[in-house]
């Protein structure tokens, strides 16, 4: 369903399972970050009436899971620490041509959207079905769900933006450098991505 074309090592949830204040740390910022970016979507296109109305709630769903992951460090007596960089994401945006129109822009900042929200989806599952915690993988087949369905809208709105046939092209061009990105970083437990 998500295309990827390369799965996320099985080792990651083992190393996740290490240090799960860890990764509760950067699965929370994770979501304050699509929270703010999907503010940011709107704010730069607000002329995209589609975009608006389906991105809306989307802000106010990822706000919720922030919370959500906030409750669940609270819970098992977890801090929630400092961010840190999201080598993967920064790695996606050097993918992203600089310059061009500002639709060209609008369908890039999508299909990385899209692809951030399949890779979350991804690993997302493997929590789910790999953590012996039965809460926990109850806690991440919810986030499972949410990732896939903002997954579908993102790859939706760049197809209504800027055409089935060329976006459709250009999403494989991103699976293609994606495999090259999950096959450079360092595979670590302490990050989503």
């Amino acid at each position: 369903m998500l295309g990827l074309k390369l799965p996320t090592d099985p080792r990651w949830v083992d190393l996740a399972k290490i240090s799960l204040e860890d990764i509760l740390t950067d699965h929370a910022y994770c979501e304050q970050k699509a929270a703010t970016f999907c503010i940011s979507l709107i704010q730069q296109f607000p002329d995209k009436i589609k975009l608006v109305e389906e991105v809306s709630p989307v802000v106010t769903e990822e706000w919720g899971h922030f919370r959500m992951v906030l409750a669940e460090l609270q819970r098992r007596g977890l801090k929630l620490g400092f961010q840190r960089k999201d080598e993967y994401v920064n790695l996606l945006n050097q993918f992203v041509p600089k310059g061009g129109s500002r639709e060209s822009r609008l369908i890039e900042k999508l299909l990385v959207c899209a692809l951030i929200e399949a890779r979350s989806c991804e690993r997302f599952r493997l929590l789910s079905t790999e953590l012996e915690d039965e809460g926990l993988r109850d806690f991440y087949h919810k986030f499972m769900v949410s990732e896939a369905g903002h997954y579908r809208m993102f790859l939706g709105l760049a197809r209504n933006y800027g055409g089935t046939e060329k976006v459709n092209d250009r999403w494989q061009d991103y699976l293609d450098y994606e495999v090259e990105i999950m096959k450079k970083l360092e595979l670590r437990g302490d990050r989503m991505h």
